[in-house]
């Protein structure tokens, strides 16, 4: 009978073990279902304080386009997107053969999207370098190949041919920095410079930056100056720079897509810099060199005024200010997009169109305004793409490369290169000590902790390649 009993008991306790057990993971289910719930709440609304900064946004930028637009009207779609419009009887004469229509007078743009890669910009690095490629997965063999025209091989498996073509403009890291002027002028081409005096006021920028072959002499000096410090140009007008850089031993010719051995051998006999720009779409045309020369801005200055990128809203054809008018461009939707960048605070327009342009850009969002929208536009983003926590910085790094600072590797040129060439001073941009840049380019670089941002391949936001200037070698 007590043995029954002893046996009884012990059957009992794993059957109280078993329901401590229930008790305690009910218990732990119940904290984790109110977690979740009060988690859930705090997203919610963290999400509507967000749509709430994005939505004041975007009716600030409403309210820029309308009164400086003129004649353009911005229609909001949501908190990101809205619809920029042309008045009705606007002059659609621009024929597109391609897609068979006339150029429309409404385009639709996401203004988060557009935020968070012009503010990306200001951090970027724009010029192809040596970090670059050896960063970049495949960056020798399978990229290095594609900005060399006439290599006669799609790779690059002996690294040596790559290199005998790319040296002679391939500085071993970034030959400019993000904050390095403070002002900055974008000069373009059309013909209404002509109709202006603009020459005293862009020359009175920290650096002036040139498209293709506009010359630049007394003949149109009081409409687009003399300054002369950048030039951005396709690979066509890069094969006449001898006559483009006429008058100037210092101003940096960067080339847009390609280079090729023709090009190779005029740049050893000119003093002057010449690089390859990065961050372009290739095979896909890679269009505008007077957006890329505004993305090539950003990457240097803190502000930038645009001349020459307008035309009158009753256009025939497009016109530039050297030569006969012309086809190849869509007027109306590059107006409207630069209308939106100024709205957006990357841009000044300058034009003979505003009667009343004295410096006043009281209609833009202030910079406060535009930090909040970005912020907000990057966590919204983040968000959606599954990543809740910050990511700070580098959140959109997507290959991480080292240097070693102390071993900085060459600067651009080969043993070949005529005197003119070897003893300019066109090395002066790849061995500029550190402590003369700008207070402004200093501070940047150590908040970015001496990192240096690349596109990958085009705009997407989440493709950077980032090179890390440090003693220690990281995987």
């Amino acid at each position: 009978m007590r043995q029954h009993k002893q046996v009884s008991a012990l059957n009992r306790q794993p059957s109280v073990l078993y329901l401590v057990c229930a008790a305690a993971l009910f218990s732990l289910l119940l904290f984790y279902i109110q977690s979740s719930l009060f988690a859930g709440s705090l997203s919610l609304a963290r999400k509507s304080e967000i749509i709430g900064i994005l939505s004041n946004f975007q009716s600030s930028v409403q309210q820029c386009v309308d009164k400086r637009g003129l004649g353009l009207t911005a229609h909001i779609i949501d908190h990101c997107n809205l619809i920029l419009k042309y008045p009705e009887g606007t002059n659609s004469s621009w024929y597109n053969a391609q897609f068979k229509h006339f150029e429309p007078l409404e385009y639709k743009y996401d203004v988060c999207e557009a935020i968070l890669l012009w503010e990306q910009y200001r951090n970027m690095t724009t010029v192809l370098t040596r970090e670059y490629l050896d960063s970049r997965p495949g960056g020798w063999m399978d990229y290095a190949p594609q900005r060399i025209a006439q290599l006669g091989t799609k790779k690059c498996t002996n690294k040596t041919l790559c290199e005998e073509n790319l040296n002679v403009l391939l500085p071993a890291k970034p030959p400019f920095h993000p904050r390095q002027f403070r002002t900055c002028a974008v000069v373009g081409n059309s013909g209404d410079l002509l109709k202006t005096t603009f020459g005293k006021e862009i020359d009175s920028h920290d650096a002036v930056i040139r498209d293709n072959e506009a010359p630049v002499n007394e003949e149109y000096a009081k409409y687009v100056g003399l300054k002369r410090d950048f030039r951005l140009v396709v690979r066509g007008a890069a094969r006449n720079m001898v006559p483009i850089l006429k008058g100037s031993d210092t101003e940096v010719l960067i080339i847009k897509s390609l280079t090729h051995r023709e090009i190779n051998a005029v740049i050893k006999t000119i003093p002057n810099p010449v690089y390859l720009f990065q961050g372009i779409v290739l095979r896909r045309g890679a269009k505008g060199t007077g957006m890329k020369s505004i993305e090539l801005a950003l990457s240097m200055c803190d502000i930038i005024d645009i001349y020459g990128f307008t035309v009158d809203p009753g256009y025939t054809e497009w016109t530039r200010y050297f030569s006969k008018p012309r086809k190849g461009h869509n007027p109306l939707q590059g107006r409207a997009y630069y209308q939106l960048l100024e709205c957006l605070g990357v841009i000044r327009i300058h034009s003979p169109m505003r009667s009343k342009r004295r410096e006043d850009w009281s209609d833009i969002p202030h910079r406060e305004m535009i930090r909040q929208a970005h912020a907000a536009a990057l966590h919204l983003k983040r968000n959606e793409d599954g990543h809740g926590g910050d990511l700070g910085q580098f959140g959109n790094c997507k290959v991480w490369g080292n240097v070693d600072p102390e071993n900085s590797g060459p600067v651009s040129g080969s043993p070949d290169m005529s005197d003119v060439r070897k003893y300019s001073n066109y090395s002066k941009w790849e061995v500029m000590p550190f402590e003369s840049l700008r207070r402004e380019a200093q501070d940047h670089y150590n908040q970015m902790q001496g990192v240096s941002l690349y596109k990958m391949d085009g705009n997407r936001l989440d493709d950077l390649v980032c090179v890390r200037h440090s003693l220690k070698s990281e995987a």
